[in-house]
């Protein structure tokens, strides 16, 4: 397709990453982005870290670029607005691999959901506010940690914000015009506080798969060791598991329980190169898994009390009844961790409000006296 902006400045040095920083620390606002390998990688990394500001585009190479860490005061800096497009992942990422704290948030497909809106991924509201047709989404899937990356897809990630300062003008106008603005401030804030949790590898997994297809003990064993063996050879590759082969294969080995590595050529899913590359390994755990001891299935966690239940479902249906007045998603007033921590809690005022997560100022003085009073009816 032909592209309506020139292409970004591609940074891919630290003199020119720093005079970057440096350039930026005088903007009003920038928009930001961030493509990573999760496709493609074990461990997934920050690829491209796009900023537009109102008049000019970039793109940051982190894999060339040595040092990020100019980048963190920049956007710490109160002063300086963040305006970003369902930031949460974005955010993780950054504060994953970098530490970063960002203050000052705006992000569009929030403020487009507070307003009501259905369809808010960002081509649908670049499409309905600035008039940008739909594009060619094939570049969703790229692999962004390899390197040169073609033009097209440069262009693509560039469009993730070139927009977003002229899009966030519209929606702040129309929160402006509903009142709403003390509502997303608060919500903006608690996005930016999002902590990133490590990835780690859950080595009981593997009941998760067998369960549903109720498996025998001796097909658990087999399942387990395959599941292990496939974590171990992603790790090698640094590919994700489901690179090395699908679920689905790994019930089949555990139902099957091949003699020979023929035999996984009549497993479906499983292709020529990958019974060339893995066969010895999976029959050796197949093999490995048909004398192993029978599995142990983890405690389940203790049921919770009824009343913290019946709680729950009080608030939720308030809840409900809230966002259908509203026209908006059900999370949009509160999410469902803020009503279970309500309900565990059961605050006796407003005051005591305070400790709930995901309840600020604005949510406390809208909501908090409905709360109390459904507090109370099921406490009656």
């Amino acid at each position: 397709m032909k592209w309506p902006f020139s292409p970004a400045v591609y940074i891919d040095h630290d003199t020119d990453f720093q005079r970057l920083v440096s350039n930026l620390a005088n903007e009003p606002l920038i928009a930001i982005d961030t493509e990573s390998n999760s496709l493609y990688a074990y461990r997934e990394r920050v690829c491209l870290v796009q900023i537009s500001t109102r008049t000019a585009d970039y793109i940051v190479d982190p894999l060339r670029v040595a040092d990020l860490s100019p980048l963190g005061p920049l956007l710490s800096n109160p002063s300086i607005e963040k305006v970003f497009h369902a930031a949460e992942y974005d955010l993780l990422c950054l504060k994953r691999d970098y530490g970063f704290v960002v203050h000052n948030l705006f992000d569009t497909m929030v403020a487009a959901r507070i307003l009501g809106r259905k369809l808010v991924g960002l081509h649908n509201l670049l499409a309905d506010y600035c008039g940008v047709p739909q594009v060619d989404k094939s570049h969703q899937r790229d692999d962004w940690g390899q390197r040169p990356l073609p033009e097209d897809g440069l262009l693509y990630a560039q469009q993730d914000t070139h927009y977003l300062p002229a899009l966030r003008n519209f929606l702040e106008a129309e929160l402006q015009a509903a009142d709403r603005m003390p509502e997303s401030a608060e919500i903006f804030a608690e996005y930016a506080d999002v902590q990133p949790t490590e990835r780690s590898f859950d080595p009981d997994g593997f009941w998760r798969i067998g369960i549903p297809a109720d498996l025998n003990r001796r097909q658990m064993a087999i399942l387990r060791e395959v599941y292990l063996l496939r974590e171990r050879l992603a790790e090698e590759r640094d590919v994700p598991p489901f690179k090395v082969f699908s679920d689905k294969s790994l019930l089949a080995f555990a139902e099957m329980a091949p003699a020979a590595v023929r035999d996984l050529e009549r497993i479906k899913g499983m292709t020529p190169q990958q019974v060339r590359r893995y066969g010895r390994d999976i029959m050796a755990a197949i093999e490995q898994g048909k004398h192993a001891p029978n599995p142990r299935q983890p405690a389940r966690p203790p049921d919770l009390d009824p009343q913290v239940v019946e709680r729950f479902s009080a608030l939720k249906d308030w809840r409900r009844m809230r966002a259908e007045q509203r026209g908006v998603e059900s999370d949009v007033i509160l999410s469902k961790d803020a009503l279970w921590d309500i309900a565990f809690k059961t605050p006796g005022s407003l005051e005591e409000m305070t400790t709930i997560t995901g309840l600020g100022p604005w949510r406390r003085a809208t909501y908090g006296s409905e709360i109390l009073e459904i507090l109370e009816r099921v406490r009656g």
